[in-house]
């Protein structure tokens, strides 16, 4: 029972997105962040790709302080560690050793996607009233009731890692590389900063895909045809059976994004002998570029870095956004002028033992991940210059 005077917390799971009032949802994720809308988590289940059958099982949270809505959270009860890019398969495998479960799992994140952002989106009240023991003794109670062994909360943003921060709990870095702007009025612009190696290096990348005939096509919006998003879905999943998997994601999901958020969709593809041969998706809010998906049938020089990164880099400038996030991993971006970002989460384990062995895990790794950031610091590829510059 709670402490006379005590604001009750209480948090209830709902099986569908759908199940969540749309306005609702908005008064607390606004819809800057592309992947926290409403829209965007309803076209993932709805074209089938978050469902129980793909073990995706939607549990999506709503916080209830005194009995008053202050909060909901992207959540899912997974039975697989796909689709996540915080890896925890070592993890499961050591449960299976002693005979012990580690799914089904409850995991607070959006599917498929490795792009920092909110992940407890709480009002002011809440979020003021909350600890981060409350947080904590929270999700492990939800995690329990839906019979869970552990709860993930992954690359949440600023304001939930002060919510969360609790030196005893189990806490895990990574890193990332993304492209900042400053302030950079061109292509060239950003091109100015980096030294004469490197600058001369991604001048010549890009001559030689154009040397190659291809040219680039964007598209935005509802203003994209159908058989570019259809030619889009073909280059996207080849990147999945290349590797021996199935894509994540199916074409249904891509038509109900461009219907249910133009606004923030933009596509580039690249063009050879007028025949699209590869294409990238990105989605954008209001500072904040995401670099999201792409694929090719067949393998041209350096066309991935084109694609990917120089016309994302081109895109963020055009639009004034400060910051561009192309993704997980890829230390070839650092050459390329993308900055190394320290990326956070959150996890929950249950059973005290294994919970134990986890924490001397990501402590260790912890260092780890430091030290190669501090490396990747050291490799940028920025002229140096003076004080008053």
């Amino acid at each position: 029972m709670p402490e006379s005077g005590t604001p009750e917390l209480t948090i209830q799971t709902v099986r569908s997105i759908g199940g969540i009032n749309a306005d609702d949802w908005r008064a607390f994720s606004g819809t800057d962040n592309p992947f926290l809308r409403h829209d965007f988590l309803l076209s993932l289940e709805e074209s089938g790709c978050t469902t129980a059958a793909t073990g995706w099982t939607p549990s999506h949270l709503m916080f209830y302080l005194d009995g008053q809505l202050a909060g909901v959270a992207p959540a899912y009860l997974k039975t697989h560690s796909m689709g996540e890019y915080v890896f925890d398969w070592a993890w499961a495998e050591a449960y299976q050793r002693y005979g012990m479960d580690y799914y089904p799992k409850l995991l607070i994140a959006v599917p498929f996607t490795p792009c920092q952002g909110p992940r407890l989106l709480l009002s002011e009240q809440l979020r003021e009233w909350i600890t981060p023991e409350r947080i904590h003794q929270a999700l492990d109670s939800a995690s329990e009731n839906l019979g869970a062994h552990s709860w993930h909360l992954l690359f949440p943003d600023a304001a939930d890692q002060q919510t969360l921060g609790m030196e005893e709990e189990l806490h895990r870095i990574g890193c990332q590389f993304h492209w900042q702007n400053h302030g950079y009025d061109s292509f060239d612009d950003f091109l100015a900063v980096l030294t004469s190696r490197k600058r001369k290096s991604i001048r010549k990348e890009r001559r030689q895909v154009a040397d190659q005939g291809i040219s680039f096509r964007h598209f935005s919006g509802k203003n994209t045809p159908d058989h570019v998003l259809s030619a889009f879905y073909v280059f996207y999943q080849a990147t999945y059976l290349k590797r021996g998997q199935r894509p994540y994601l199916n074409r249904e999901f891509f038509f109900q994004l461009r219907e249910r958020q133009p606004e923030q969709l933009h596509i580039v593809m690249a063009v050879r002998d007028e025949q699209m041969i590869a294409g990238a998706l990105f989605l954008h809010g209001t500072d904040t570029l995401y670099g999201r998906y792409w694929g090719c049938l067949e393998e041209f020089e350096h066309l991935h870095f084109e694609t990917c990164y120089y016309q994302g880099i081109e895109l963020a400038i055009q639009q004034a956004l400060t910051r561009f996030d192309a993704g997980a991993q890829g230390e070839h971006k650092l050459v390329r002028g993308f900055e190394p970002v320290i990326t956070h989460s959150w996890h929950g384990v249950l059973h005290p033992g294994f919970r134990e062995a986890i924490a001397r895990f990501t402590r260790e790794e912890a260092e780890h991940v430091m030290a190669y950031t501090e490396d990747a610091l050291d490799a940028l590829p920025f002229r140096q210059v003076g004080p008053d510059q």
